[in-house]
C-alpha cells in the first residue's frame, strides 16, 4: 500500500482536522499541518473528533 502524505495549510475547523486525522491513522498517512492553526491542539472538538487514533498518528507542524 502506498503510504500518502496529508497536508492541512491554516487549517480552521478543529473537527474536520480531528476527522482528518484519524483517516490518517487508520491509513497510515502522514498528516502534516501548517500553522497558523485556527485552534488549540489541546482543543475539546479536536481531541474528540480523533477519538483514541491520536497516539497512532504521524504528524508533523510547520511554522509557514
Amino acid at each position: 500500500m502506498i503510504n500518502l502524505n496529508i497536508v492541512l495549510v491554516e487549517p480552521e475547523i478543529p473537527q474536520n482536522t480531528g476527522n482528518i486525522a484519524r483517516t490518517c491513522a487508520v491509513t497510515d498517512s502522514k498528516l502534516h499541518l501548517v500553522r497558523p492553526l485556527g485552534f488549540s491542539t489541546s482543543d475539546k472538538y479536536l481531541k474528540r473528533a480523533g477519538l483514541d487514533y491520536w497516539d497512532k498518528l504521524d504528524i508533523s507542524y510547520y511554522d509557514n
